[in-house]
């Protein structure tokens, strides 16, 4: 008992101490300070007025963002058994007329099983794939649904470097999002399925994954471009150069698309060489510049036209090429100075159209008659 009783004690002790010392901290500091009876804040006298520019903003948005939708797309992968794995992807689109179609890019709906829409005001549809374009990264989808607002659709053939210009999409799933930027550059870029897209959109107006198929719009809220690829410099997000196809090539598609599934893209059948000044004159031909034609592909649209390939084997470094084939200046008295100008000819026009292809052949100049064939998507 003598041993038990000091221990107790001290257990009794600890305790105590720990109780008092956790529960009674001493007094509050906060409870010294003297508080106001009421808070004045300084507050603004009357809604802020926007400035020019903000109420372009404003009004961009409100106009586009009722046509713009969400594109989620189901995709079946397998896994390392060859399981089925539903893969889903995102991104944008937007309605081009009341029937409930909707434009955007091909890569957001491809290898899909099941699309599904969301509206700016939050409703779902499923959507049935109406065309696709490959080759040149369009598609168009349909959903059946009432009071839907269209897109104006703008042009794209008189853009200018510098002016500004508006993205709108679902970045990385965060729906009706709008950044703005200016045209960087209109250059000619390649798809990732090969294709050469003449005078695309550069912009530095924040382009992100998710954003793909969305519009780009001017500052009156017309579509002049669809939002399809950026330069990430390996990080996956925006780097502040993003890539949009111009409205006016896709414009060329839709009929086809909707009232075809697919696109009669047109072409002359020819293998060409665009022409310098300097060429010209080693080559000793009457103009200095135009498209030599080096191959016309054997039952294509240039050789039914009688339009002649070249036959005399020549090299341009290590590479062969064939001389002495008709060469090209002009079609329907537009220009050709380089393969642009024909691939720019090429797309105001579609599959059986005819056109006057303006030559050289030798010395002699000729006007042709051509009826346009169609470029398989092989090609």
């Amino acid at each position: 008992m003598r041993i038990l009783r000091p221990l107790v004690l001290g257990a009794l002790l600890a305790g105590a101490f720990y109780w008092y010392t956790t529960h009674h901290s001493g007094p509050n500091p906060a409870d010294y300070i003297a508080r106001p009876s009421k808070v004045e804040l300084t507050e603004a006298a009357a809604p802020p007025a926007f400035d020019s520019e903000e109420q372009t903003n404003i009004e961009v948005y409100r106009k586009a963002m009722p046509s713009v939708v969400n594109i989620t797309s189901t995709a079946v992968a397998f896994d390392f058994f060859y399981g089925p794995v539903p893969q889903e992807g995102q991104g944008s689109g937007f309605i081009i007329d009341k029937e409930g179609h909707i434009l955007t890019n091909y890569h957001v709906i491809a290898n899909a099983r099941e699309v599904e829409v969301t509206l700016h005001n939050k409703k779902k549809y499923r959507a049935t794939v109406i065309g696709r374009d490959r080759i040149h990264d369009l598609a168009v989808i349909q959903i059946k649904a009432a009071a839907l607002v269209p897109a104006t659709l703008g042009d794209s053939t008189a853009l200018v470097v510098g002016q500004f210009v508006y993205a709108i999409g679902n970045p990385f799933g965060l729906s009706g999002t709008m950044t703005r930027g200016i045209i960087s550059s209109l250059r000619p870029i390649q798809t990732p399925q090969g294709a050469e897209i003449g005078e695309a959109i550069q912009t530095d107006a924040a382009i992100n994954p998710g954003n793909s198929g969305g519009p780009l719009l001017n500052s009156r809220g017309e579509v002049i471009g669809i939002n399809s690829m950026i330069a990430t410099g390996g990080s996956n997000q925006s780097a502040g150069i993003g890539f949009a196809i111009p409205i006016n090539s896709a414009k060329a598609a839709i009929n086809d698309l909707i009232t075809m599934g697919r696109v009669r893209r047109p072409s002359l059948g020819v293998r060409t060489l665009s022409i310098g000044p300097e060429v010209a004159q080693e080559m000793a031909l009457a103009s200095d510049y135009g498209v030599l034609i080096i191959e016309a592909t054997p039952g294509g649209a240039a050789e039914r036209a009688g339009l002649h390939g070249g036959n005399q084997r020549a090299y341009i470094g290590n590479t062969p090429i064939m001389l002495g084939g008709d060469l090209i200046i002009a079609i329907d008295g537009e220009q050709i100075g380089d393969q642009q100008d024909l691939m720019n000819a090429m797309n105001k026009h579609q599959a059986g159209d005819t056109v006057t292809v303006t030559i050289f052949r030798g010395k002699r100049k000729m006007d042709v008659k051509v009826v346009l064939g169609e470029m398989r998507e092989q090609a």
